[in-house]
């Protein structure tokens, strides 16, 4: 049983066609021009591919796992299929399960509630908050910032030598940052963090839209990515892995689909055997619109092949680190150093800039949508920025005056459906504005940094 979808395209020819690329915005110098979406690592616009796939599909949308029916049985049938396409997409193991999930921090707060009893946690100050923060149930080690590859796998095996050898524990580290783009040395950590009798968990939220994943010769023990920033919308993530802490925790959430059996006591109570299998997890009514669209990106990302989306990225990467190193007053964002290999993403500095402002002025005057801010890695951002904790002033941060550092930052990020006209119109853009500054003045506005139109133009 299947759906028909849209045919694939072959080639390897980026960049892979995604919705947006024909929409136009408005500047505030008038006129209107293409939007530049970079701010893929926040969340990546949807593939064609995807859109397409999915609307093919709506027609037959039915329940899962709940119906009798023909498109019941289609949607499920669509649902597990996506499954064993994810599966097959990580390099999972034979034994492994993939649960559906929300997001990568939906997955990451799974995973912390299924922990066993009096688990330690080990995570690195530099992780993105969705990797930080879950573990609130657990004893958890913070590790220092590292500042090479090298340094982190020591770090971890130091930290790790030092905990007691029985009991369990877990390591998380991301696959490359959100904020730097550096790839972190998984495999290595993986190693290390098994040498001590402690489990990984991966955090590809980054990782997985640029580079191959493969969970059997990364040899970590589950692995977490989000569908929005693999092209696929829809609001669907996935945490895939080792299956014992999964069956032997307490579901994540209590309903339907995840019991096979309830009976009612003659007490009044409530037995319940839940099932073992992925379903454990998964209680509701499955997004299978959500589902459907990682498998289809998945697919994509793969028939398109990942040495040729990784080798065109890495020329994007060089273009922009270039293009900035020949700015002066940009000061771009590293802990590994220029020479580490990363993914299309890179904050940086402008001195002298509010970077909210500088942000709002690429948007406003230029149609270019980057990030600012802390990137939900304000340990990291701020090890980085050499800054301590501010509270939020004019458009998100303090102001910096002329001459003084940044108390945030901007990102600027890319992906496989990045044209090269728009990594060309940043860079002017960025030249231009630190050569002659804006030409308007910016003011908070419910919280965003926008142009004051009140106000005389610079």
């Amino acid at each position: 049983m299947s759906v028909s979808t849209a045919a694939v395209d072959q080639s390897i020819c980026a960049p892979l066609p995604v919705l947006g690329a024909d929409v136009t915005v408005p500047l505030v110098t008038g006129g209107e021009v293409a939007y530049a979406a970079l701010d893929y690592a926040a969340s990546a616009p949807a593939l064609q591919r995807v859109w397409d796939d999915v609307a093919a599909y709506a027609p037959y949308y039915g329940s899962v796992h709940r119906g009798a029916g023909y498109l019941s049985q289609l949607s499920t049938d669509l649902f597990e299929s996506s499954r064993a396409t994810v599966a097959e997409f990580l390099g999972c193991r034979a034994e492994d399960q993939v649960v559906f999930t929300r997001s990568t921090t939906d997955s990451l707060n799974l995973l912390a509630a299924a922990l066993p009893a009096d688990c330690e946690v080990f995570v690195f100050e530099t992780e993105h908050h969705a990797s930080l923060l879950p573990w609130r149930d657990a004893r958890v080690t913070c590790l220092d910032a590292p500042r090479t590859p090298d340094q982190a796998v020591a770090t971890l095996e130091r930290a790790l030598s030092g905990r007691a050898p029985q009991g369990p524990a877990l390591v998380c580290v991301t696959g490359a940052s959100n904020v730097t783009g550096e790839l972190w040395p998984v495999r290595e950590l993986a190693a290390a963090a098994h040498a001590h009798g402690a489990r990984i968990v991966l955090d590809a939220a980054q990782l997985a839209p640029h580079h191959p994943v493969d969970i059997a010769e990364l040899d970590v023990d589950w692995v977490a990515f989000s569908g929005h920033k693999l092209y696929a919308p829809f609001g669907s993530g996935v945490l895939a892995g080792r299956a014992d802490w999964l069956v032997d925790a307490e579901p994540y959430l209590a309903g339907g689909g995840a019991s096979r059996k309830v009976a009612r006591r003659a007490d009044g109570g409530v037995d319940v055997e839940w099932h073992t299998t992925a379903a454990r997890h998964e209680a509701g009514s499955p997004n299978v619109i959500g589902v459907y669209s990682i498998a289809s990106a998945c697919k994509a990302l793969t028939e398109a092949g990942f040495d040729g989306l990784v080798a065109r990225e890495q020329q994007l990467v060089t273009r922009v680190r270039d293009g900035l190193a020949d700015v002066p007053e940009v000061k771009v964002l590293s802990l590994f150093g220029d020479d580490a290999p990363r993914v299309g993403v890179i904050s940086f500095v402008v001195e002298g800039w509010n970077s909210s402002h500088f942000a709002a002025a690429l948007s406003a005057e230029y149609g270019i949508g980057v990030r600012d801010g802390l990137f939900c890695a304000h340990p990291l951002v701020r090890t980085l920025l050499g800054s301590e904790p501010q509270d939020p002033g004019e458009c998100g941060a303090p102001e910096a005056a002329p001459g003084e550092r940044s108390l945030n930052a901007i990102r600027v990020s890319f992906g496989a459906g990045t044209p090269d006209e728009h990594i060309e119109r940043f860079l002017g853009a960025v030249r231009e504005l630190v050569g002659k500054g804006a030409r308007w003045t910016y003011r908070t506005e419910e919280g965003r940094c926008v142009p004051d139109r009140g106000a005389a133009q610079v």
